[in-house]
């Protein structure tokens, strides 16, 4: 499920509070342990340490800061010559259904980043950037449609994008981040 708002297109986070632009960094999780912390209870909508069995998981990490502001699962899809999104999700502090009245999420940019990350995967599945997942709702489908040009193919699911290659390379060319081998 695609849950993400594309609130500013901007190359790296954006700190809501000062418009400080902050240095991103992706970084591969694969520990159970870690991702059980991440979860419904704690505003993370899933229990993510369950997707790691079908799906590798990415997390957006604030370079200096080293918190996670955003989580996506991604898999090769086949079928589709695309990476799948099977849940993109922003840190609850950045989410506007998380957040409280009248707190401001601390970092806007999250979702074109995430959308950046399954974009890249796709490359590296040998599917030149296609990205294809089930939007949360329909407003969040033609969001996703209006921003990145995605198609409302609704084959499988009610909500169900596809972002062509071309498309998807627009995406990558305007967000930055560094990739790292660390893995947490």
């Amino acid at each position: 499920m695609i849950c993400v708002e594309i609130d500013e297109i901007t190359p790296c986070l954006k700190d809501s509070l000062t418009g400080e632009l902050v240095e991103t960094r992706v970084v591969q999780i694969t520990s159970k342990d870690l991702l059980k912390n991440y979860n419904k209870s704690t505003g993370w909508y899933i229990n993510w340490s369950s997707l790691l069995l079908d799906n590798e998981i990415y997390a957006l990490i604030a370079k200096d800061i080293r918190s996670i502001q955003g989580l996506v699962a991604v898999r090769a899809d086949n079928d589709m010559q695309a990476s799948f999104v099977t849940w993109m999700v922003a840190a609850p502090q950045n989410n506007p259904q998380k957040i409280p009245d009248g707190v401001t999420k601390h970092y806007s940019g999250v979702g074109g980043h995430l959308f950046a990350i399954a974009s890249q995967m796709s490359c590296r599945y040998g599917f030149e950037g296609a990205i294809s997942g089930f939007a949360a709702n329909i407003d969040l489908m033609n969001h996703y449609c209006d921003i990145f040009n995605a198609e409302a193919i609704c084959m499988l699911h009610p909500y169900q994008i596809f972002i062509s290659k071309e498309d998807s390379r627009l995406i990558r060319e305007v967000y930055d981040y560094e990739w790292t081998n660390e893995i947490i």
